[in-house]
C-alpha cells in the first residue's frame, strides 16, 4: 500500500481547510451551472440529444451553450485533479480505489442500469413492458445510456490510471522542490496548445459527436484534449500549491480574457444568424474551426483561472448554508437531470416564450435538487455513498 510519511500527512491536513472552503464554492457554483445548462436544453439551439423540444427557440441560449461547455466540465476536472493526490496520500491504494469503487462506481450502476433507462421508457411508453424494454432494447450491447454520468466514469478511468501512476513510482523519492505557478507565458502557450490540439482532433470528432472509447468510456471526443490537460494541471496545482501562491492580478487578467471571450460570443449572437455569417464552427478542416478552438481555448484558460482565484479571495468564508449546500453539490449533480426533465415535460404545454421557460425550469429545479440531496443523503447506507 502506498502512503505518505506522518509527517507529511499532517502538513497536508494543515492546509485542507484553507483550500476546500473556496472550492466547495465553486464547486456549488459549478453544479447550479450544469442545472441551468441541463435546463435550457429544449429551449435553444442545441446539437445535442434530449427528451423533449420546445417548437420555438431562444437563439440567446445557443450561446450558453457554447460558453458553458467551454469550460464548465474542464474546471470540474482540474477541481477534481486537485482533490486527488491528498485522498490517495490518506488511504493509500488499496482504499483509494476502494472508495472511488464505491462513489462512483454504485451511482454509475443503479443510475444507468434501472433509473436512465425509466426515463426513457416514461418518455416514449413502448409496446413492451419495461422488464421487455430493458432486457431485449437497453441492456443490448452499446445500447446503455450514460447521460451526465460520463463524467463519473472519466473520473473512475483517470483514478485508476493515477493509482497505476503512483504504484510504477513508488520506489522513486517524492520530489521536495515546488514549481513557481505559471507565468502569463507559460499560461498563454499552453492555451495556445489546448487551441491547436483541439483543432486537430475536431477535424474528425466535431462537437457533440460521441463515441464509447474501448467500448464503455462514453466521450465527447472533441473536449478531451481540455478535460484531460485539465485534470492534470490540477495535480499539479496540489502538489505546487498553486492555487495558494498563483498572484491575484495574474489570474484576474485571464479572468477578463475569459469574459471578454464570453461577452464576445453572446454579443455575437446577439446580431442575429441571419444578419451575419457564422464564425463558430464545431468541427472541421477550416478557418472557422481554428477560430472556435481559438476562441474556447481562451474562455476556458481565463475563466478556469480567473475563478479559482476569484472564489480563493473574494469567497472563501464557510456559513452553514455553504456547509449544507456543498455537502450535497454531488448528489444534486447525481440526481438534477430526472428533476430538471420532469420540470420541463410539466411546463411543456405552456405558452410561455422559450427563455422564460428556461428560467421557470431553473429556478424551481435548483433548490428542488439541493432539498431531495439533502433527504437522500438521509437513507440508510447513503452516506457511505452520496
Amino acid at each position: 500500500m502506498i502512503s505518505l510519511k506522518p509527517a507529511q500527512l499532517s502538513t497536508e491536513s494543515r492546509t485542507r481547510t484553507k483550500r476546500f472552503v473556496f472550492l466547495d464554492n465553486l464547486r456549488i457554483f459549478l453544479t447550479i451551472l450544469v442545472i441551468a445548462h441541463h435546463a435550457a436544453q429544449p429551449y435553444g439551439p442545441t446539437g445535442g440529444r434530449w427528451l423533449l423540444f420546445n417548437p420555438e427557440r431562444a437563439q440567446i441560449l445557443g450561446a450558453f451553450f457554447a460558453v458553458n461547455a467551454g469550460f464548465f466540465m474542464g474546471l470540474f476536472f482540474l477541481i477534481s485533479g486537485y482533490f486527488l493526490p491528498a485522498s490517495f496520500n490518506r488511504k493509500g491504494a488499496s482504499l483509494f480505489l476502494q472508495d472511488r469503487l464505491l462513489r462512483l462506481g454504485i451511482p454509475i450502476v443503479i443510475l444507468v442500469s434501472l433509473v436512465i433507462p425509466w426515463v426513457l421508457y416514461q418518455a416514449d411508453l413502448p409496446s413492451l413492458s419495461f422488464w421487455q424494454f430493458l432486457s431485449q432494447q437497453y441492456w443490448r450491447m452499446g445500447a446503455l445510456e450514460f447521460a451526465h454520468l460520463w463524467f463519473l466514469v472519466h473520473l473512475l478511468v483517470y483514478a485508476v490510471g493515477y493509482t497505476l501512476w503512483r504504484w510504477l513510482r513508488r520506489s522513486q523519492p517524492r520530489p521536495t522542490t515546488q514549481l513557481n505557478p505559471p507565468s502569463h507565458r507559460w499560461i498563454a502557450l499552453y492555451a495556445l496548445g489546448l487551441a491547436i490540439v483541439t483543432f486537430i482532433i475536431r477535424i474528425h470528432y466535431p462537437i457533440d459527436a460521441w463515441v464509447k472509447i474501448l467500448g464503455f468510456i462514453p466521450s465527447e471526443v472533441a473536449h478531451l484534449p481540455q478535460y484531460a490537460s485539465l485534470f492534470l494541471i490540477g495535480i499539479l496545482a496540489y502538489r505546487h500549491d498553486w492555487l495558494n501562491r498563483m498572484p491575484s492580478r495574474r489570474a484576474l487578467l485571464w479572468l477578463g480574457i475569459g469574459l471578454g471571450a464570453a461577452t464576445l460570443r453572446y454579443g455575437y449572437t446577439g446580431f442575429g444568424s441571419d444578419a451575419l455569417p457564422d464564425l463558430f464552427v464545431g468541427g472541421g478542416w477550416d478557418g472557422r474551426s481554428l477560430l472556435t478552438s481559438l476562441w474556447e481555448s481562451c474562455l476556458c484558460v481565463g475563466l478556469c483561472l480567473g475563478l479559482l482565484v476569484l472564489f480563493r479571495d473574494y469567497l472563501n468564508q464557510p456559513s452553514r448554508f455553504q456547509k449544507m449546500l456543498a455537502a450535497n453539490a454531488y448528489t444534486t449533480y447525481l440526481i438534477h437531470i430526472f428533476i430538471v426533465i420532469g420540470i420541463q415535460f410539466l411546463v411543456a404545454p405552456y405558452p410561455l416564450h422559450p427563455f422564460l421557460k428556461f428560467v421557470v425550469v431553473t429556478v424551481i429545479s435548483t433548490p428542488l435538487c439541493f432539498l431531495l440531496s439533502q433527504g437522500l443523503r438521509q437513507l440508510p447506507f447513503a452516506s457511505r455513498v452520496l
